[in-house]
Order: C-alpha cells, then structure tokens, then sequence
C-alpha cells in the first residue's frame, strides 16, 4: 500500500510507529470493521502509542497526505 510510502522508515521508535500504524490501518479497512477511522486518526493513536513508552518522540510523516497540517502532533 502506498500509505507506508508518506511514514518513512528511521530509528526505532519511529519504525514503531510504523509498525502500530500498519495493523491498525489494515483493520480499519477489513469488512468486520465496527467503526470508520480515517488515516490521520489511525496515525494519531500510533502516535500516542509511541510516546507512551517515548515521550519525547518526534514522528516523521508526510502531512499534506495525512492532513494534520498544523495538528502540533510533532
């Protein structure tokens, strides 16, 4: 999928951003689904997730694909 493309690989807790967000998103996308998750609220939680255990983490992401233009999430 394309969207791994827009979250770079980098150093480990950036790399475990990309592994929280990659599950999460495919979940969202699967016909079991409950609810509807966009993208940016996926990247959101696996944001979170990371700093719970790196509270000083600085994502890398695309944010015009994501639209959190000014969403203060780095």
């Amino acid at each position: 999928m394309d969207e791994m493309e827009h979250i770079p690989r980098g150093d480990y807790a950036q790399n475990e951003l990309r592994m929280y967000y990659w599950p999460l998103r495919m979940h969202s996308l699967g016909k079991k689904r409950k609810t509807i998750e966009t993208k940016e609220s996926i990247l959101k939680r696996s944001i979170e997730m990371v700093k719970e255990s790196d509270s000083n983490f600085k994502p890398h992401y695309d944010e015009q694909f994501f639209n959190l233009l000014g969403d203060g999430l780095k």
